[in-house]
């Protein structure tokens, strides 16, 4: 024990890093399809471990990482979060809201009727709601108040047991009710719904799984017999489909097609398009052949395009195509992620700034149509530090303003600041993405190493206070956890359907979105065997991850003020 705690003493960080690295590995582990995720499992190790004595980690070092985690979030959210800021989302940006508001005044009440600290009603919130940064900025705002060392870290341990004790419960019971107990609520067949749903979008039509029309683009060779003496805009048009002829090979000449332009018997022709669609391409143009030589130098591109044109937001795939008219030609979308997640493709889903769009086509085409929809995305391995660096500095300035309302002191903290600063650089790269390079896979290790540093330092340094706070009080808080994850859930189900008028399954992703809870979607797809909740997730998931860390400073001001 002498030389645990002399390590303990001489390197804490070993013990944050083993916290991190053990509660990542029990957060991953399944249970008949379930797990507790990484945050909540690094919490306990880090509160477990920290029983082993006192660990003294820097603010400096806390806040540091945390700043880093909420950054990244804000950058992440923010294409998404201005882009919602419409009249065609204002629905789904309601539903978010009614969750971060009905959380609020769940927590107040529980807070003034059972006198709770400011810790503990942070605590239950963050971990009832689903919402980890929320730690952060309540710890931040507590730093704030001008208390004693002892009361901080008091407050602090609080949070910890508040947020250990509640999180779980809360976790399980939104992944439940999203995808079981909303339907039943509303009073519909989730599967039901999602198939009539596909059918409107698809003009009556379900599209096949996961839109493989879409997605299976191949290049063919034809000799031209059947079609000898028609147009090229006559073939492309008999067939369909959206299908190309972006080659004519006559007397073994490279001839430029256009739609006027007449095919010839023995012309060779490279049609491009849909697998489907030219299965069966061979009856209107004549026989396929192997042309290799005809393929082997023309440049296929597979080509990420980030939305950002804002002419396109809120438009429906046809109305695009539409929109962009004749430089559409030969190109086709083969994937839609909306953050991060894939989105079903029919010609009535509706495409939003921020949206990443897969084309498909010749290297020509893509280039062509991809003027019209925004930036091509060509991933560098390197983050722009200077861009991050200078736009952490900058939320963190912002942060220290606090505004007086009466007795009331409200700031957001230097984790507020750092969120509404990677919200606002977050926006700017998706109008300029040569300015701040962050790749997904960075941001995904910045966020998961800065908030897993964080929670595992916040358990480390509060362990005995946090252990002491769930044995006093663990059974009331749990108690309180329950209402304040349910109460939101059901509250905005119900505003959503009978007075929104949302469809049924764009609530149930709406719902997910706002609880901020990945895994909710996912049963939600199960449930409706079909991928179209995903359409309802993304702008509530944005204005969610927002609205519910700033409840953090806000839930501290006043429970304290009181």
């Amino acid at each position: 024990m002498t030389t645990t705690r002399w390590i303990i003493a001489t390197a804490p960080e070993i013990f944050l890093l083993l916290a991190v690295a053990i509660g990542t590995i029990l957060g991953r582990v399944r249970f008949k399809g379930f797990a507790l995720g990484t945050t909540a499992c690094i919490l306990i190790v880090a509160v477990i471990l920290g029983q082993l004595g006192t660990f003294v980690i820097p603010p400096l070092f806390r806040s540091v990482l945390f700043s880093l985690f909420v950054f990244t979030i804000g950058y992440r959210s923010g294409p998404q979060f201005f882009a919602s800021l419409s009249l065609r989302t204002l629905s789904q940006v309601t539903v978010a809201l009614v969750v971060g508001i009905t959380g609020l005044f769940v927590v107040l009440v529980f807070a003034f009727a059972f006198h709770l600290d400011p810790g503990t009603a942070a605590g239950i919130a963050s971990g009832g709601l689903t919402q980890s940064s929320m730690i952060g900025t309540a710890s931040g705002a507590l730093a704030q108040l001008g208390l004693s060392d002892e009361v901080l870290r008091q407050q602090q341990a609080n949070i910890a047991a508040g947020y250990a004790v509640t999180y779980i419960l809360g976790y399980v019971l939104t992944l439940l009710f999203v995808p079981l107990a909303a339907p039943k609520l509303m009073g519909i067949d989730l599967k039901k719904e999602a198939a009539e749903l596909e059918a409107s979008l698809s003009h009556g039509t379900k599209p096949p799984m996961g839109s493989l029309g879409y997605r299976k683009f191949k290049a063919r060779v034809y000799s031209v017999t059947v079609a000898a003496g028609q147009s090229v805009d006559t073939v492309e048009t008999r067939i369909g489909h959206r299908v190309a002829i972006e080659r004519v090979v006559r007397n073994r000449e490279k001839i430029e097609p256009h739609p006027a332009l007449a095919l010839e018997r023995g012309d060779e022709v490279v049609l491009t398009g849909p697998a489907a669609a030219l299965i069966g391409a061979a009856a209107d143009i004549g026989p396929e052949i192997d042309g290799g030589d005809v393929l082997r130098d023309m440049a296929g591109e597979i080509l990420d395009i980030l939305v950002n044109e804002r002419k396109l937001h809120g438009r429906t795939l046809k109305e695009i195509v539409d929109l962009v008219g004749d430089d559409a030609h030969g190109v086709f979308l083969r994937d839609l992620k909306r953050g991060g997640r894939e989105v079903p493709l029919t010609p009535e889903t509706r495409i939003y700034l921020g949206d990443i769009m897969t084309l498909v086509g010749t290297e020509s085409d893509i280039e062509r149509a991809a003027a019209h929809v925004g930036h091509v995305l060509r991933y560098s391995e390197r983050s722009n530090i200077a861009f991050l660096a200078g736009g952490i500095a900058a939320g963190l300035l912002i942060g220290l303003i606090s505004l007086k309302a009466g007795s009331f002191a409200i700031t957001l903290g230097g984790a507020g600041g750092a969120l509404i600063l990677g919200l606002v650089c977050g926006w700017l790269a998706m109008r300029r993405p040569d300015i701040g390079a962050f790749p997904p896979a960075a941001q995904q290790t910045v966020g998961d190493l800065g908030l897993g540093g964080f929670i595992a330092a916040i358990g480390l340094a509060n362990g005995p206070a946090a252990w002491a706070a769930i044995q006093t009080h663990g059974l009331l808080l749990l108690g309180i956890g329950v209402v304040v994850t349910l109460t939101p859930l059901v509250a905005a189900t119900i505003f959503a359907h009978r007075i929104l008028r949302m469809n049924p399954v764009i609530v149930c992703g709406a719902l997910a979105g706002a609880m901020t809870v990945d895994a909710a979607v996912s049963g939600c797809c199960d449930v409706a065997e079909s991928q179209t909740p995903v359409l309802g997730v993304a702008v509530p998931y944005a204005v969610g991850n927002v609205v519910l860390t700033i409840l953090g400073p806000l839930i501290v001001t006043l429970t304290f003020s009181a």
